[in-house]
């Protein structure tokens, strides 16, 4: 005897009918499954376009390789990676003034550069790096123009050069 009164058995299967008419059945798990998947479909562009982009010296930075030439806080600067070392082994540098004055960036393990002015941050391109040192320097301070090789013609140290004896 049956006594669920009125109630259909947990295996019971409901019937609709399609387009021509045949009957499809459907349990309810699969009704569940189409519902998720169509809300994971509807929902899946919302969700990418609402993360956050990557940051860090390891996130690709949109122009990092473009030369620049810009007025920044009323200082000219002008930057241009330079290729430097061989075919096989290139090597890129940049070549950055500050109203006409070099500066020297270096590039770090990780991917970031630094300044001489500003040696103990890090920044993520050269451009950065480059107005990160005008703002250290001031409205006033300007960057001494080294000439690269030995002052006045001696050694740097101001006394005779040392030969190294092993």
């Amino acid at each position: 005897m049956d006594f669920s009164a009125g109630r259909e058995s947990s295996r019971a299967r409901r019937t609709d009918t399609c387009a021509t008419g045949e009957p499809v059945s459907r349990t309810r798990r699969e009704a569940g499954r189409w519902l998720l998947a169509s809300a994971v479909v509807t929902l899946a562009p919302f969700i990418t376009a609402s993360r956050p982009h990557p940051t860090g010296p390891d996130a690709p930075v949109p122009g990092a390789d473009a030369p620049f030439d810009e007025t920044y806080l009323g200082r000219r600067i002008r930057g241009a990676p330079v290729a430097l070392g061989s075919r096989a082994a290139p090597v890129l540098e940049w070549r950055v003034t500050v109203d006409g004055r070099p500066l020297h960036l270096m590039r770090r393990a990780d991917g970031s550069w630094l300044s001489m002015v500003d040696h103990y941050g890090w920044y993520r391109t050269p451009l950065e790096a480059t107005r990160a040192a005008v703002d250290e320097l001031g409205p006033r301070g300007q960057l001494r123009d080294l000439a690269p090789g030995p002052l006045h013609g001696g050694h740097p140290h101001g006394e005779g050069q040392h030969g190294v004896r092993a």
